[in-house]
This record gives structure tokens, sequence and C-alpha cells, in this order.
């Protein structure tokens, strides 16, 4: 399987990305990441904030390669995409689907689902994948990337 593939099977939609839209996606990564520690806001809404930095991230190495996600299962092709975008590590692909779908029961079904370590531990993967993805455009697409 490959992005290519996916793109023929209609999960993705080929697209051009430019320098400020890979700048715009990690500045809400970035400013997401300051966001969710703010003092009083529920480990569902830190969790919940910190996935969409997490998001943004995947979202800005899946343009750099040429496409973004279609509409139906949206997030979780972007997710899935970074086995073959960055060739990120598989548990952090698993443990970031499993903040997915923890992220969707609570904003949608029931609240007060999301343990203080949850929030803490999506935010530790938010800024890993920030770290990852930045490393990955600075070697494969540095002309998406200011100096």
């Amino acid at each position: 399987m490959s992005l290519t593939d996916w793109a023929r099977n209609g999960w993705l939609v080929e697209h051009q990305t430019s320098r400020e839209e890979i700048e715009y996606l990690l500045g809400l990564a970035d400013r997401d990441m300051r966001d969710c520690v703010r003092p009083g806001l529920s480990e569902d809404w830190q969790l919940a904030i910190a996935y969409n930095a997490a998001l943004q991230c995947a979202t800005a190495a899946l343009a750099a390669c040429g496409y973004r996600a279609a509409r139906e299962a949206h997030h979780h092709r972007t997710i899935q995409s970074l086995a073959y975008a960055i060739q990120a590590d598989p548990r952090l692909i698993r443990q970031f689907d499993a903040f997915r779908k923890k992220r969707n029961i609570g904003s949608y079904e029931q609240v007060g689902l999301v343990s203080e370590k949850e929030a803490r531990e999506m935010l530790g993967l938010a800024r890993t994948l920030r770290q990852e993805v930045e490393g990955w455009l600075r070697w494969n697409h540095p002309n998406l990337l200011s100096e």
C-alpha cells in the first residue's frame, strides 16, 4: 500500500500545498499545544486540544506529500497516513488512533472519560509528532519551511 494507492481508492485527494499552508498548520499545532495546558480546562478539553495539535501536524505531513484526506473517515485516514508519509512508528499511530476514539466519545457521547494522565500523554504525542514532522519536512521538503 502507498499514498498513491489510497488516492486510487478514493481515500485521499490530490492537493498542492505551499509554504504558507504548512507554516499555518504547524502554527495551529503550536497554538493548540500552548492552549491545552491553560488552567481551568477539563481533561476532556485538554486531550481534544492536544489531539487537534497532533492532527494539524499529520495534515501538514500529508499535504507535503501532495494529498489531503477525503471527507469520509478524514481523521482516521490522516492519522493512518503517517505510516506512509513520514514512516511514523506504528506504536505512535496506534496510540494516536486510540486517542482519536477517546476524543470522539468525550466530544460527542459522554463527558469525564479522560484522565489527567491521558491528557498529558496526548500532549506528549503531539509534541513528539510536531518534532518528527518538522524534521521530516526539513529533510524531505525544505522548501516548505522558512529558514
